[in-house]
């Protein structure tokens, strides 16, 4: 298989290409050039893929098998590269986020439930129109696209703060704030299991909207941050902290306590969603103690990467911590 990969570089694009390599794919992967190197055994096509002269001019001449676009800002971009693509590649792919649906999605809702309203043409608005307007961008050139919806993404190169601040703080040892109830289920996806799911439905020819996220309840909050204080040498101690207090005190879910999210209101049904689509087209779920060690390994190895000007820095902030902390 002649793989492009648009991005290539960070955490899922670059889970993406390790995957192809491995399989022994002809990979190439555009980007800036900025954000790092491409592995070796890669080819390497540099442009500013917002620049359309840019993007014209790196792929001129060149056809591929498959395509996995994994872009995140404004939609017109994605547009522009499945237009140059049409007639030059096989089979699209576009890598796009379960916050392309509306609000409100119910506990067990799957593909059904609608998407945002969103342009395809339209520069950067928010990132659930702007996922929803590049998966439109994309079927517009390509009505046999792959769409993969995942929801929160670990393991890896992740480059958005997520597990890697949880296992900075568990590294550091002592008393860790452990939010809301213990078994609560969790729903992630490993961003390797996504990037061989992506592969072999690209393989197989594979087309439509699928949801990809691990079935509701294969890990818990109290599965993950074990695996984590595991991983970084079993020096923190849990102290969970019930949804009301942790509500009480201002601490922001989701970026404040990555992974977390409470059990009603806006979130109600987000960690509960219907991946029977997932499941049926082969997505594989490894367990979440190897997915936080191998993502600690990298860490001790690379180092945390620099936070991303486009996302929110993740952690919850000392004075809270220590306030939380002091009522148990």
């Amino acid at each position: 298989m002649r793989l492009l990969v648009l991005g290539g570089t960070r955490f899922v694009g670059r889970s993406v290409v390790l995957d192809a390599l491995a399989r022994g794919w002809d990979v190439t992967a555009l980007n800036r050039g900025v954000t790092g190197a491409v592995p070796s055994g890669v080819q390497a096509l540099v442009a500013d893929r917002t620049d359309a002269a840019q993007l014209a001019e790196a792929l001129q001449g060149k056809e591929f098998d498959a395509v996995l676009d994994t872009w995140s800002g404004a939609p017109r971009v994605v547009a522009t590269a499945a237009r140059l693509l049409e007639g030059r590649v096989a089979r699209f792919a576009y890598c796009s986020s379960i916050s392309a649906y509306r609000d409100g999605r119910p506990v067990g809702g799957d593909e059904s439930w609608p998407a945002v309203e969103a342009d395809p043409e339209a520069d950067r608005t928010d990132y659930q129109r702007d996922k929803r307007g590049g998966e439109l961008a994309a079927l517009a050139s390509f009505p046999e696209a792959l769409v993969g919806r995942p929801g929160l993404i670990l393991g890896p190169y992740e480059d958005i703060g997520r597990l890697p601040w949880w296992l900075g703080r568990a590294a550091r040892g002592g008393r860790v704030v452990a939010p809301g109830r213990p078994d609560r289920p969790l729903q992630y996806v490993d961003a390797r299991d996504l990037a061989a799911w992506f592969l072999d439905n690209l393989a197989a020819g594979s087309s439509g909207v699928v949801d990809l996220t691990d079935p509701s309840g294969h890990t818990t909050t109290q599965s993950l941050l074990e695996a984590v204080v595991h991983a970084t040498g079993d020096r923190a101690e849990l102290v969970w902290v019930d949804q009301v207090t942790v509500l009480a005190s201002g601490a922001e879910p989701w970026t404040q306590l990555p992974c977390w999210v409470p059990e009603a209101g806006e979130f109600e049904g987000f960690m509960e969603g219907d991946t029977s689509r997932a499941v049926a087209t082969g997505l594989r779920s490894r367990d979440i103690a190897e997915t936080a060690a191998a993502t600690w390994e990298w860490l001790q190895r690379d180092g945390f990467p620099a936070q991303r000007e486009d996302r929110p820095v993740h952690g919850l902030p000392e004075a809270l911590e220590t306030a939380l902390l002091a009522r148990r």
